[in-house]
């Protein structure tokens, strides 16, 4: 696409990618555990969301969680304490479930039943940039209807999947829309 940065930071400027706000954004309104999964309480937590059911088993072994279950019994009861390894692959395996539990509930409250969810688009950060070559960007708002692509994506973890389904949507702005391809932030509540 002919708007989009080759060069971002060049100058001085700062920020992060927008579907890289969107899929923070989106990881706040999915509510993970706050407790880190290095403390015995994160850790149960965690292990309990991802063995209660058959099909929340199913979903973890989907997800690269492959322990047998006697190992899983004692990590449960105390007796063993996973490594490291196993700790990052519980925490992936986590969140990768809670996404796919929570997808059809965010995208039915974003979507609002074709109204769609207002989204704040905070712009890059310019400050570190000298002034002749400092472009005008404001604070703009936009109304998103279609949240399909951009939940999908977010789910998979697809991060040029989600690239792709952001920028479709901020084309809405019009005609200089590649000004809100780096931002600060991005806000909107579900």
């Amino acid at each position: 696409m002919p708007e989009r940065n080759k060069h971002f930071g060049l100058y001085g400027a700062r920020g992060i990618k927008g579907h890289e706000a969107v899929a923070r954004q989106l990881d706040a309104l999915a509510a993970y555990i706050a407790t880190p999964i290095t403390v015995r309480r994160g850790l149960l937590a965690r292990l309990h969301y991802l063995t209660r059911t058959d099909h929340a088993r199913a979903a973890a072994r989907e997800a690269g969680l492959a322990v047998t279950e006697r190992t899983l019994k004692a990590w449960l009861e105390g007796k063993r304490s996973p490594l490291r390894q196993n700790l990052q692959r519980i925490e992936q395996a986590y969140r990768t479930v809670r996404r796919e539990n929570i997808a059809r509930y965010l995208l039915a409250r974003l979507n609002r039943e074709g109204r769609g969810t207002r989204v704040e688009i905070h712009p890059l950060n310019q400050s570190h940039v000298t002034r002749p070559r400092q472009r005008v960007v404001e604070f703009r708002t936009l109304n998103i209807r279609h949240w399909d692509r951009i939940v999908q994506a977010w789910v998979s973890g697809d991060d040029r999947g989600l690239d792709d389904a952001w920028v479709d949507q901020i084309v809405d702005l019009g005609s200089q829309w590649g000004k809100y391809e780096y931002v600060t932030n991005v806000g909107f509540a579900a």
